[in-house]
Order: C-alpha cells, then sequence, then structure tokens
C-alpha cells in the first residue's frame, strides 16, 4: 500500500469534517386533508419569500397522439382565473415588486413567484387561483397556441442544433413516452379540442397530485393559517391521475443515425442508457459527468477542446428523469474537423475511466465540487423552496435535501471506473451526427428515426431497439409572452 501524502489526507479529512458541519436546513412538512403537501422554509435574513407550486405532471404523462400538453398548460396557467382577468397575473406579480416564472420537464412541471415578504398573502392567492380557477376558454387555447408555435420557431426550429435533443430521444427510446420532447407536437396541440384541456387540467392540476413549498422571510404559523384559508377548500381531484407504468425495453446494439440540419459545424451526441435518479448507479454516474465535463479543468475540456483542439464545444451530462434516462456525451466539432474524430476522441477519454481508476487528487476534486453545487443550490430562498418541493415529489423525503451529499460521498474511485464500463458500452448506446445539409448526399433523404443512414457500399438497415434506463434536471424556465 502506497504511503498517503500528509496533505492530501488532511484535505480529505477538513472535506468529510465540512460535510459533517454543513448546517442543516431546517422545514416543516404537513398535508392537507385535500391531499396538498406543504413544505415551508423559514427564513428571516432577507424579507424576500419564495412561493412555488410543484404539480407532478410532464410529457410523460400525455398520450402520444396528444403530446406537448404539460409544457402548454406551463403557460395556459398564466392567462387568468375566474377572478383575475387576461393578463393580470403578471401584472399583479410585477406592481407587488415581484418575479416569475414556470418550467416543464418530463415530469413536473413548476411555478415560482418570488416577492417582498409583506406580498406573501396575494402570492399564495394567485397560486390558489391557478389550482382551482384557472381560465381554461377557446380564447386563451388559442393565444397560447401562438404563443407556443413561436416558442417553438424560436427555440428548436430555427437554432443551430435546436433540434438535436428532440432527435436523441426519439432514437434512444421506443415505448417510453420519454421519446418525444417537453414542447411536444404542433399537430397534436391543433387537433386537441377545448374540452380536453380542460379534462387534462382537472386531472392534474389539482391539490393532491402538487406540492407547495414555500421559502424565506415567513411566519410559519401565519403562513400555516393563510394557506389553510386560501387551500384548504380547494376540493380533491376526483380522477385517477395517469401514471405511465412502461418500461423500455433493453438495446440489442448500438444505434447509429445521421441528421441534416441548417448548421456550420458537425456535432455528435452519444446517449446511454442509464438508471433511475437517486439509485445507487446515479450518484457515480453523476460524478462521472463531473470529471469529464465540469469546467474547464475537466478530462473533455482539457484534452479534446484545449490540448487536440477538436472541438469548439464539448460536454456530458446525465438527463436525470423520475423514470431510467440517459448520459449524453456531446461535442461540436472544429472547422475542418471530422465527426468521426469527434466522436473517437470522446470514447477515448471515457475508455481511460474504464480502464485506470482516477488520481486521488482527481477525485477529491470532484468530492469538493460536488459539496460546492449541494452550498450553490441552496443558496437562495428560491433554490431551497424548488429542492424541497423536488426531493419530496421524486423521492418523497424532503429530508433529501440535508442528506442526499452524503450518498455522494460514500461513492468510491472504483464505483465511477464501474459504472463506466457497466452503462457507457457502444452497445448500449445511441450515436446521432448531426450534419450541416451542405454534406447531405445528392438525392439522399432525411432518415427516419430508428433506421441508419446508408454508408457507402451498405443497404439501409433498421435500428435495434432501444434499452431501458433513467433520470434530469428540468428545463429551465422560460418567460411566457402572452398576447392580449
Amino acid at each position: 500500500m502506497k504511503p498517503i501524502p500528509i496533505l492530501l489526507l488532511l484535505a480529505v479529512l477538513l472535506s468529510t469534517a465540512a460535510v459533517a458541519q454543513e448546517p442543516r436546513i431546517k422545514f416543516t412538512e404537513y398535508e392537507l386533508p385535500n391531499g396538498l403537501k406543504v413544505l415551508l422554509h423559514q427564513d428571516n435574513s432577507t424579507p424576500i419569500v419564495a412561493v412555488t407550486v410543484m404539480y407532478h405532471v410532464g410529457s410523460k404523462n400525455e398520450q402520444a397522439n396528444r403530446t406537448g400538453f404539460a409544457h402548454f398548460f406551463e403557460h395556459l396557467l398564466f392567462e387568468g382565473s375566474e377572478h383575475m382577468k387576461r393578463g393580470d397575473f403578471d401584472k399583479l406579480n410585477k406592481n407587488a415588486g415581484g418575479t416569475n416564472n414556470a418550467n416543464t420537464s418530463q415530469d413536473r412541471t413548476f411555478y415560482y413567484q418570488i416577492f417582498p415578504s409583506n406580498q406573501l398573502e396575494l402570492g399564495l392567492w394567485m397560486e390558489s387561483e391557478r389550482m382551482l380557477h384557472a381560465k381554461i376558454d377557446q380564447a386563451g387555447v388559442d393565444t397560447q397556441r401562438e404563443v407556443v408555435k413561436e416558442e417553438k420557431r424560436q427555440r428548436i426550429d430555427n437554432q443551430p442544433y435546436g433540434s438535436i435533443l428532440e432527435e436523441t430521444l426519439k432514437r434512444a427510446y421506443k415505448v417510453h413516452p420519454y421519446r418525444w420532447a417537453p414542447i411536444g407536437s404542433m399537430e397534436d396541440l391543433n387537433a386537441a379540442k377545448l374540452e380536453e384541456f380542460v379534462a387534462f387540467y382537472k386531472e392534474f392540476y389539482v391539490p393532491n397530485n402538487a406540492i407547495l413549498s414555500i421559502a424565506g422571510d415567513i411566519d410559519v404559523e401565519k403562513t400555516k393559517g393563510l394557506i389553510s384559508k386560501y387551500f384548504g377548500d380547494i376540493p380533491k381531484g376526483t380522477k385517477p391521475i395517469y401514471r405511465p407504468d412502461v418500461t423500455e425495453p433493453p438495446q440489442a446494439a448500438e444505434t447509429r443515425d445521421v441528421v441534416y440540419d441548417n448548421v456550420t459545424l458537425p456535432a455528435i451526441i452519444q446517449s446511454y442508457h442509464i438508471p433511475a435518479q437517486g439509485t445507487e448507479d446515479y450518484y457515480p454516474l453523476q460524478m462521472l459527468t463531473t470529471l469529464l465535463s465540469g469546467g474547464e479543468s475537466s478530462r473533455f475540456s482539457r484534452e479534446i477542446k484545449d490540448k487536440q483542439q477538436k472541438v469548439v464545444a464539448v460536454g456530458a451530462f446525465p438527463f436525470a428523469l423520475e423514470d431510467p434516462g440517459l448520459f449524453l456525451t456531446f461535442g461540436i466539432a472544429n472547422m475542418g474537423v471530422k465527426p468521426e474524430e469527434v466522436e473517437n476522441a470522446m470514447d477515448d477519454e471515457v475508455g481511460k475511466v474504464q480502464k485506470e481508476l482516477i488520481s486521488e487528487a482527481e477525485f477529491q476534486k470532484l468530492r469538493n465540487q460536488i459539496e460546492n453545487e449541494f452550498v450553490s443550490g441552496n443558496a437562495t430562498v428560491a433554490g431551497i423552496a424548488e429542492n424541497l418541493a423536488n426531493y419530496e415529489m421524486y423521492f418523497s423525503d424532503a429530508n433529501l435535501i440535508n442528506t442526499e451529499l452524503e450518498r455522494y460521498m460514500k461513492v468510491t474511485r472504483e464505483d465511477i471506473q464501474r459504472v463506466a464500463q457497466k452503462y457507457l458500452t457502444k452497445g448500449n448506446r445511441v450515436v446521432l451526427h448531426y450534419m450541416p445539409k451542405s454534406a447531405q448526399p445528392a438525392g439522399q433523404a432525411q432518415p427516419e428515426p430508428g433506421v441508419q443512414a446508408a454508408q457507402p457500399g451498405q443497404p439501409e438497415t433498421p435500428a435495434a431497439p432501444a434499452e431501458a434506463a433513467p433520470a434530469p434536471q428540468p428545463e429551465k424556465g422560460r418567460k411566457k409572452k402572452k398576447k392580449q
């Protein structure tokens, strides 16, 4: 056994002590008779309060011919209510000195408002209106259809590489509803009738499918009284809440495709199937992500971008979802660099992790980075409110805000090597080359998802079925611009 340098040993001991001494986030949790879960964190250091509601509904709760509903409701529920005229939601929030937004992922929809703390009651009333009295009428639906269409044009259709994730998901998943992106299909939204939107609202946007998480300058007992006043009489939902029970079949072999789009430089994205977030292997996979692409000194950046200069951008991240998801690696090739060179370079870096343990120094750096991420994630009352809700929704354990870091600290160097060997294999991945249209051979049509683009001298072959995998982080919010 090699002697451990005294400075390294001291750094490990100090890091462990820091984790143990990290101040715990105190919170109160309870449930109303209608099923609404409530989380309250009191922090009177600054006169600010975050009022948030997380609904357990995302794109995976949609039907295959009615995609985009959850994201559509992210917009629609700013249309007003029985007691708020169209456009008043933003106006009331702004006039009270607040900010607000929402975001939607495959698994949940999150609404948040941040106010001066003397406006807490206003925020609670507004969220109760959204839950009980939202205005779901034809005018609002027609307005938000156009808003969502414009968002898709700006963020996906007319954005370089904007559709790369959408193209990846529909190749990586064959049966699971993760196969479509949250923004969904405009054809589905156009075909949907008003009564379908009303039914979706009544099924999912109900107290027994929601978490009210409040953090900031509050008095807990007074806040409980206000919550009872505004949410206590909202009836529990009466419709069964649809939860898809779908297992993605294991992937039999590597799947490869090519997409041609209006881009200048080729991009490569590799998606490996991994287990769901919160499982034992999820934590070393997260640390593997940081090792490969956590900052400018990470392995991908240092070797592929800086030393080899093969890419203008490179990275990796686990698509952390409630059900099995994906571990994604990607690179955008530098001018004159072939996509195969980038793919090989990424494979080489993954191979190094699979073949040899990372050093103790690099491992300690990883631990420090993870700890810093936890601290920064809980540095604001808005971050605390969202994290409490996430932990409660995904794991039924809001106290993971205090204890999940311990799970990362139990990960070993051997664990990181093991998950790289187990999941980051060619037979467990989909590889997508995202190419400039100028590179498309004359007369060759865009390949359909699940069919490999024919290589010279090879016939087109059907792609193998995709394999099971786990869970993300939610899409960040996009401000809704509403037409009056």
